[in-house]
């Protein structure tokens, strides 16, 4: 006799296996519901990274940089650190004529009477020399609207990550015959530099301190170089790497340097420049 129940008991088995079946899935879509989580949690804290990275960390820096480009200027004004250009006005006066152009620069300019900053006196120790990671100057960009302090040192912490451009230690003052070098960030922490690969021949680059302003006009630039070139900050400022680029003659030199391409620190991107005048504050 047929038995309908024993077969819909026996149909019914499979049921069994479909309740395992759905929790499986239900486990799997937890798994992957889980795992999209935390990918969305990482990837919005990947964003506020980024934000930070690239416009807090801008804002701050040039916040702090025109707080202290307004400081500079304050006491330029009213007297105050004004023995600390001394060294810097004595060492640049040699190649001045009276008339505030500079006299046979870059190529008939004498070489530096010493390397560092300031003027050597008479016991060997610098005059006027900047404390390390003191903001002490002024750097001015007209074409690309820049007003930045500049600090003694390249330490990132203590200057350039404070949206300052530092000098490098052991290279000239400005105004000083020789090579006054700079380096600034291009991308995040202000990113003073980050356009100076606008720069053209005749543009001009100004540097104010205690002492005076120092006009520079921009000569010649290396669009990339090796992060090792050491020869662009030289006294007379020429790549090792591509020889080709850079001076065989003394003279009165800036250099700016900076990292490329953006947002990349693989290669250096230079600015070479000539002082053409000087005004004594």
């Amino acid at each position: 006799m047929w038995a309908p129940g024993i077969v819909r008991r026996g149909l019914g088995a499979p049921g069994v296996v479909d309740h395992g079946t759905r929790r499986r899935r239900a486990a799997y879509r937890r798994v992957v519901w889980g795992g999209g989580e935390v990918l969305v949690t990482v990837g919005l804290l990947l964003l506020l990274l980024v934000v930070h990275q690239l416009w807090w960390t801008n804002r701050q820096a040039r916040e702090g940089a025109e707080r202290k480009v307004q400081a500079l200027e304050k006491g330029w004004g009213s007297g105050e650190d004004a023995g600390e250009g001394q060294g810097e006005a004595q060492g640049a006066g040699a190649g001045v004529s009276g008339a505030g152009r500079v006299s046979g620069a870059p190529a008939g300019g004498g070489a530096s009477s010493g390397r560092g900053s300031g003027a050597s006196t008479g016991s060997g120790q610098a005059q006027g020399t900047p404390r390390s990671s003191q903001a002490y100057a002024v750097l001015s960009i007209p074409r690309l609207g820049l007003r930045v302090p500049v600090a003694e040192g390249v330490s990132k912490r203590d200057v350039l990550n404070k949206g300052y451009v530092g000098h490098y230690p052991h290279t000239q003052q400005a105004g000083q015959a020789g090579n006054f070098a700079l380096a600034g960030h291009r991308n995040t922490h202000g990113e003073p530099f980050r356009y100076i690969n606008r720069l053209r021949r005749g543009d001009e680059i100004d540097v104010e301190t205690a002492a005076g302003r120092y006009v520079y006009v921009v000569d010649k630039t290396l669009a990339q170089t090796s992060a090792n070139d050491g020869g662009v900050i030289r006294e007379v400022p020429r790549s090792t790497v591509r020889p080709a680029y850079g001076y065989s003659a003394p003279g009165y030199y800036i250099t700016l340097t900076t990292c490329t391409p953006e947002y990349t620190s693989r290669y250096r991107l230079v600015v070479w420049g000539t002082l053409t005048s000087m005004r004594p504050r």
